[in-house]
């Protein structure tokens, strides 16, 4: 937000934005890398140089620069698959072979990573549709679900429209 107020004035250094953030250089320093390495801010070299943003503000939204600061994974994973709940849930036998186990983690790792792929598409409109039946846990299948819709909201909104709703006193305008 601080560098979508000053994107037509000039540049702002690491010392000007961590003071503004409240956030320690070295910190800040690590955060603006991950940022300038994924082409939202660009590095403007020089007394005067610091940071500011590679594109328009309206081009830039929430979902990209929280999936370069956090990392493109998934938000929900099933952290118990061997529990008697999971495999109820999931419709799986209780008693799965060894093969029978490696086939499905190598089916669950294929499904994870078209979902990944799914998931980077702009094409998140649809409604998830619950499966019961499917080899995977209804749980995982409500939050993947939700997980989609946040996505979805965060492609929906940009800095610039945090900026054109903010009142004025909030200080997020450009100056």
């Amino acid at each position: 937000m601080y560098l979508a107020r000053s994107e037509h004035n000039r540049s702002t250094g690491i010392k000007e934005l961590s003071a503004s953030l409240g956030v320690s250089e070295s910190y800040l320093s690590k955060i603006m890398s991950k940022l300038r390495q994924d082409g939202i801010v660009r590095a403007v070299p020089g007394v005067k140089g610091g940071y500011e943003l590679a594109h328009p503000a309206g081009q830039i939204t929430f979902l990209k620069v929280i999936q370069v600061i956090e990392g493109r994974q998934h938000l929900f994973e099933c952290s118990n698959v061997n529990s008697q709940q999971h495999r109820l849930l999931a419709e799986e036998p209780a008693d799965h072979t060894d093969k029978q186990q490696e086939d499905k983690k190598q089916r669950d790792r294929q499904q994870k990573e078209m979902q990944q792929k799914e998931m980077q598409q702009k094409d998140r409109q649809a409604e998830p549709e619950i499966k019961p039946g499917a080899s995977e846990c209804l749980v995982k299948q409500i939050m993947d679900g939700a997980e989609r819709q946040l996505f979805q909201y965060l492609e929906e909104h940009t800095i610039q429209s945090v900026l054109d709703a903010a009142p004025p006193a909030c200080g997020v305008h450009k100056m």
